[in-house]
């Protein structure tokens, strides 16, 4: 049985704070939200827990004026901290599993403080390893809310019960949310059951994919792994950056309010 789950907040200036499920914090102020009068830089990356030497180089290149990146398999090691707090309001981590000497996950950084925060994990069935998921809300300049998913779904699994499992607790919250929403990160849709299961789910949220004229993302099998969904946003460009700073290549996409 999983225990239970929990985010960690890493703010400059404070201790690092355990944040669970369901957890609100009270409104901010306008001059909080995110700073995206014109375009929101998103950025996706699977960080491959930071094994390859460059990693920090590409995060400080390819993350450049982004209000958002969306980590997977991110390590919380004191350099990726240090780079998250000198450059972020607010970073909130899902330890999906406990490596060595730092917890691994999906990490979301951003340049405004999420009003909500709900973690999430699901074990997979053939490794016992889990998988996170992270969602945050965030305030606009327009009074509206969005809504952040970043998801490193489960890998190895019979069938689709558990990929799809691992979706309904998000759906769940996507249905209940007014505004915009970003669902990205690493859906390891390798196959035809996982990918139709992927659509199906993006399809009954009103989820539209976003596409990459150079698509440079990160295959298995012949199928991307990393995707990028939004609702309510209009997309303005879109990237993939080639890299051997990780296993993956970072998706940037830019959006601007529809």
């Amino acid at each position: 049985m999983l225990k239970r789950t929990y985010a960690l907040r890493y703010v400059a200036g404070q201790l690092v704070k355990r944040i669970f499920p369901g957890a609100i914090n009270q409104p901010l102020s306008p001059t909080a939200a995110l700073p995206t009068v014109g375009t929101l830089r998103v950025m996706v990356w699977n960080i491959f827990k930071q094994q390859r030497a460059d990693w920090l180089w590409g995060l400080k290149s390819y993350g450049k004026d982004a209000q958002l990146v969306l980590l997977q398999e991110a390590q919380t090691t004191p350099e990726l901290v240090s780079f998250a707090i000198d450059n972020y309001l607010a970073t909130d981590q899902v330890p999906a599993f406990v490596l060595p000497q730092h917890p691994s996950g999906v990490m979301t950084l951003a340049a405004a403080h999420p009003v909500y925060c709900c973690p999430l994990r699901e074990r997979e069935p053939l490794l016992r390893l889990a998988k996170s998921a992270l969602i945050t809300v965030y305030p606009l300049f327009n009074d509206q809310l969005l809504m952040v998913v970043n998801i490193h779904a489960v890998n190895f699994s019979l069938g689709v019960d558990v990929y799809s499992r691992q979706l309904w607790p998000i759906g769940e919250q996507i249905v209940n949310h007014q505004g915009p929403v970003i669902m990205a990160g690493d859906f390891n849709a390798w196959n035809r059951k996982r990918i139709n299961a992927l659509y199906e789910f993006a399809s009954g949220m009103a989820l539209r994919e976003v596409n990459f004229i150079d698509d440079y993302r990160r295959k298995a099998f012949g199928r991307p792994l990393d995707f990028v969904f939004y609702r309510d946003l209009r997309v303005v460009k879109s990237s993939v950056l080639e890299t051997s700073a990780s296993d993956h290549n970072p998706l940037l996409v830019e959006f601007h309010r529809s």
